[in-house]
């Protein structure tokens, strides 16, 4: 086929709405978009040329946003999967006093405070942070799930028993272990949004010993890091400068201004 047949082949094909991908499979020849375009330049194309596009496009949009999903995907994975090996990495160091400051930390988030309630008490709505709690409670002071006690906070349209089911099956307390509790009252005639909320475990036991361990650990460590930091030492220099007591740090009784 020579030029003049082929251009007389792209105009019949486009004449028929071809676009210029679509001619160039068809006389298998890449002939550059800019010579086609010269070539049917004074082309009427079909009416329904506009929609066949705007098909065209969309399907494109559809692909494009598919192979960015998968990038972004494989992008992601490769970061968590970089976490968690830094993670276990971490973990490994992990000993037993280690899983004690990180049982403090959870409490001083979660829990409820000696001053408020005397003995261990934390509530969470999250299934895997209340077992993380009652495993470490195991872990650092040989606290078994027949030692805890249990109440659902839950709302009016909510199940008890089967949320008392759920939580059971999640924590490994029996269920003779969890005391009868009443819905919320603000939420009658209320829908539950979340098909997923099972309410708030509550999770009780006697150890107010324990109770304030935890929290004096973690007063200790907060104590600790302000002495190592500059945020901890500028703290202490405005407190001499001012000549008011740091409760954070030592005082050797002298008058800073004397």
């Amino acid at each position: 086929m020579n030029k003049l047949e082929l251009r007389e082949r792209v105009i019949i094909l486009r004449k028929k709405g071809k676009t210029y991908s679509e001619i160039q499979r068809e006389v298998k020849v890449l002939i550059p978009k800019s010579t086609l375009s010269s070539w049917c330049r004074k082309i009427i194309l079909p009416y329904w040329y506009r929609k066949k596009i705007a098909a065209i496009n969309n399907i494109n949009i559809v692909k494009a946003q598919n192979i960015a999903q998968l990038q972004n995907k494989k992008k992601r994975d490769g970061f968590l999967k970089k976490i968690r090996t830094e993670a276990n990495i971490v973990l490994k160091r992990f000993n037993q006093e280690g899983l004690k400051i990180a049982l403090a930390m959870l409490y001083l988030g979660e829990g409820a405070k000696w001053k408020g309630h005397s003995g261990l008490l934390l509530g969470s709505s999250g299934p895997e942070l209340v077992l993380l709690y009652i495993l470490l409670l195991k872990k650092c002071y040989n606290i078994g799930t027949d030692q805890l006690k249990c109440r659902i906070s839950y709302r009016s349209d909510q199940d008890i028993k089967e949320l008392e089911k759920y939580w059971s099956g999640i924590t490994g307390i029996p269920l003779k272990n969890f005391y009868k509790t009443k819905p919320d009252p603000r939420t009658k005639g209320k829908k539950t949004q979340k098909v997923d909320y099972k309410g708030v475990c509550v999770i009780t036991c006697a150890g107010a010993k324990i109770q304030i361990e935890l929290e004096e650990l973690a007063k200790l460590l907060l104590k600790n890091l302000r002495a190592r930091s500059s945020v901890g030492r500028a703290r202490a220099w405005h407190a001499r400068g001012s000549g008011v007591r740091d409760p954070s740090g030592p005082h050797d009784g002298k008058d800073c201004h004397s």
